[in-house]
């Protein structure tokens, strides 16, 4: 996945200039500078917001490549070096309010709205979502584990593998929750090659992997239902530096916001890590498919 995002990043500056070596301010100078983390998904929801944006009508659209993690994503917004970046409203929600207990899609975008800070707005959130599941092998599956509450009965005879941070996060809360204590937790990485390879090998029975992941379906692996919503929602939605964006722009990620279901998020990742394609023939496609074109 790293040397996904460094292409991705190469390919970004290739498209649009150079636009580390500066000269564009956010909101102040009238450019609008789209921004994102250093994931794949990100850069390209960047790029569709962007030909969004240049099929509205505007013409100082640039598209930075990776900013790093949302403390410094956030920090960009805030001086409006950045105007506009995706973003996952579960994680942005725990971002600005540590003690949520929003869970459902909903509640989380309600509570988002609330929470944000002052030279911040969200604008709508898509259908489309991007979360963690828990997912295991088809033999498991097929022995009666469909669910988080089927796994709880189970766990203290199964390996975990995922992210280094899943002990700090999850492992109270799939206890709680749950009843989860699993034999062992393995740290492999989040999401990617080494949790799925450890999966696929059998050296893992349980794995923390993203919902628009080709990998599941590729592999065969079964997603369990988390039946008591332990996982937050995920729905994408533009953060916006207030102020950057003029109304008919903002009704222009709006709509891209409508058009962009979770089914269609995964293809656009298959279409990337597995096809090997050009992100800005991605961005177009998706606008075009969606009637999103000027």
């Amino acid at each position: 996945m790293k040397r996904l995002v460094v292409l991705l990043a190469l390919v970004l500056a290739a498209g649009c200039g150079n636009p580390l070596a500066g000269g564009g301010e956010g909101g102040a100078s009238g450019d609008i500078i789209i921004g994102a983390s250093d994931v794949g998904e990100s850069l390209l929801l960047a790029q569709i917001y962007a030909g969004a944006l240049r099929n509205a009508g505007a013409t100082n659209v640039t598209v930075r490549p990776p900013v790093g993690s949302r403390e410094v994503v956030v920090k960009a917004l805030q001086d409006k070096s950045l105007s506009v970046v995706p973003d996952y409203s579960g994680n942005l929600l725990r971002y600005f309010d540590k003690e949520t207990s929003a869970t459902t899609s909903q509640d989380v975008y309600a509570q988002l709205r609330q929470k944000i800070p002052a030279g911040f707005e969200v604008l709508d959130q898509a259908p489309a979502e991007d979360k963690d599941l828990l997912v295991v092998g088809p033999q498991l599956a097929s022995s009666g584990v469909k669910t988080f509450s089927d796994l709880g009965k189970r766990c203290g005879e199964l390996v975990f593998g995922g992210p280094g941070q899943w002990s700090s996060r999850w492992k109270d809360k799939i206890k709680s929750l749950y009843g989860c204590e699993f034999k062992e937790i393995r740290t492999t990485d989040t999401g990617g090659p080494v949790t799925v390879a450890a999966l696929k090998s059998g050296d893992v029975q349980v794995a923390d992997l993203f919902s628009t992941s080709s990998t599941i379906a590729a592999n065969g692996f079964v997603p369990l239902v988390d039946d008591k919503n332990m996982f937050p929602a995920q729905n994408i939605v533009p953060l916006v530096a207030r102020g950057t964006l003029s109304p008919s722009e903002t009704a222009a990620l709006n709509r891209v916001s409508a058009a962009l279901t979770t089914q269609q998020l995964t293809e656009l990742n298959v279409e990337f890590t597995e096809k090997k394609r050009n992100p800005l023939d991605i961005a177009e496609d998706f606008l075009a498919r969606n009637n999103l074109k000027s």
